[in-house]
């Protein structure tokens, strides 16, 4: 118990952008959870870290500690707990832009939610289902440039109650804003873009904030559109996110 709230300590303090505290916190958890002997946690804290570490730019890193973490806790795991760092390898392959790993990663994290644990699933990774897998293979494929894919898997994901899951809500719109820029849909694409602004202004969230900067890199193409030039200022604005 005092593992996973030293791990939810430093996923809140890297959601504001306070890294060096997020570390210590989970640096903390870690070893708690080592001292337990709890492997399956141990293995969630460390694909946690993987994960903080792919979102401040370190890809490479993070596909070693996600698979370091697969393979500790490979054999005592429950099947959603391992199935949770293929997620986080299959995003860090992406950002690497290494579709065929990213992929393989992916579908191995499908293949695992596809297993039956038993019931001794613990509590803290129930978040983790199909629609969770679908919602983050849309992002996979937003980071691999193909919107075709990242559309389809958004469709498979299931719709997030605002006022529950306020910046995860904000940063899929992002994402699947980006998409739709992908695929040259400048208007459906500013939609979505200004309903994630709507939201993520009501929230504080550095990492919600570089969606949105990636949201704006996408727009390139289009900067000479009066409507982009009011959605790059809006962000500013509201968001302090420069064009």
């Amino acid at each position: 118990m005092t593992a996973e709230l030293s791990r939810l300590a430093g996923w809140t303090a890297f959601d504001v952008g306070q890294h060096d505290a997020a570390q210590r916190h989970f640096i903390q958890a870690l070893r708690l959870a080592r001292a337990g002997g709890d492997v399956r946690l141990g293995c969630y804290v460390l694909t946690t870290m993987a994960m903080q570490t792919l979102m401040r730019g370190f890809a490479s890193e993070a596909v070693d500690m996600a698979q370091g973490a697969y393979n500790r806790a490979k054999g005592q795991a429950v099947p959603t707990v391992l199935a949770f760092t293929k997620l986080i390898e299959a995003r860090a392959h992406a950002r690497e832009n290494d579709p065929r790993a990213a992929s393989r990663a992916l579908k191995a994290s499908e293949d695992l939610l596809g297993q039956d644990d038993s019931g001794d699933e613990p509590a803290w990774i129930d978040f983790y289902a199909h629609s969770r897998l679908s919602a983050d293979a849309a992002e996979v494929f937003r980071d691999l440039r193909n919107p075709k894919a990242a559309l389809t898997w958004n469709q498979q994901a299931t719709a997030m109650p605002t006022g529950v899951f306020t910046r995860s809500v904000g940063m899929r719109l992002a994402i699947v804003g980006t998409a739709h820029l992908q695929a040259r849909n400048l208007d459906h694409g500013l939609e979505l873009g200004n309903r994630s602004v709507d939201i993520l202004a009501r929230v504080q969230s550095t990492r919600a904030e570089d969606y949105v900067r990636e949201f704006n890199t996408a727009l390139t193409p289009w900067r000479r559109e009066p409507a982009v030039r009011e959605f790059l200022h809006r962000t500013r604005k509201e968001l302090g996110v420069a064009a």
